[in-house]
């Protein structure tokens, strides 16, 4: 799968756990920002506050109003934004966490629903009790980051357990799941550009990779993402650069080229504007150097 791959901060420890607040604008723990469409290999809650959370994936767009939610299974493409006024949690754990041990009777509970491919998106409203109670369960794994104890990860192990048990008893899989048009087409596109984005693509090479339009490019992109093709390139090429900025040593204007800018002020103005960092501040930051 070529889009970025969002990896869980804490995939590396004991407990790879991670609750993201997402409070108009500001994201604790901070992260870089970009407003790109990715996966990742583990679960995700949402849980809405204030205001709305829009969920985009490359079949539709669900909007949570404050009180509900959704459950996006692992390895789904999607886009997470919001209005203004937003304020939402995203919980995120990985397959193992929920499977108890290696070859357990739960292990196939849980493969149920994240191997079957065809459960990728469920949405949570208060209005159905099961839905409900597992909104109420989210409510309860985020005070438990307000109000740490001791047992603070066993306390969020048996909330987990909770949720993915309302979630495997009430949920009846379709033996099929269908691709519209839709999705055909902006899969080609989006990989096209993954493929392509350091040269210089233009909106006919994108368009001719999945065999329409100009005008029927943007239209796709406008209904998939509310996005041009070109803010999604700018923003993926960003994104790339962001990338060799972390793990590289290279040049700031070396890694400009790479990645599809003609010129290092353009990029920089572009950095800044996208994640509020020069540069230069986004590698200190993120490598920890001074």
């Amino acid at each position: 799968m070529a889009y970025l791959n969002a990896v869980n901060l804490n995939a590396g420890s004991g407990f790879p756990y991670i609750v993201m607040d997402i409070c108009r604008g500001k994201s604790i723990p901070e992260s870089p920002g970009f407003h790109m469409f990715h996966w990742h290999e583990d679960f995700q809650f949402i849980r809405c506050y204030e205001g709305e959370t829009y969920v985009h994936t490359l079949e539709r767009t669900y909007i949570l109003k404050a009180g509900s939610g959704i459950f996006l299974n692992k390895n789904v493409v999607h886009l997470v934004a919001a209005s203004p006024d937003h304020h939402y949690k995203s919980f995120l754990f990985p397959e193992r966490l929920v499977s108890f041990y290696q070859g357990s009777p739960a292990e196939a509970f849980v493969r149920r629903i994240a191997q079957s491919g065809v459960l990728p998106v469920l949405e949570l409203q208060d209005g159905t009790a099961w839905q409900k109670e597992i909104l109420d369960r989210l409510a309860g794994l985020a005070l438990l980051e307000d109000q740490k104890t001791e047992y603070y990860p066993y306390e969020v192990l048996v909330q987990l357990a909770q949720i993915w048990l309302l979630l495997i008893k009430n949920t009846y899989l379709p033996r099929t799941a269908a691709q519209d048009e839709l999705t055909k087409r902006m899969s080609a596109m989006l990989l096209f550009i993954a493929d392509r984005y350091s040269e210089n693509i233009t909106l006919e090479n994108i368009a001719s990779s999945a065999g329409i339009s100009k005008s029927e490019a943007v239209r796709c992109f406008k209904k998939a993402f509310q996005e041009t093709p070109y803010g999604y390139l700018i923003e993926y090429r960003l994104s790339r650069a962001a990338a060799l900025l972390s793990d590289t040593d290279l040049p700031v204007g070396e890694i400009a080229g790479m990645t599809g800018f003609n010129s290092a002020s353009h990029f920089g103005k572009l950095f800044k504007a996208s994640t509020g960092k020069r540069p230069g501040q986004y590698r200190k930051l993120t490598t920890g150097t001074k």
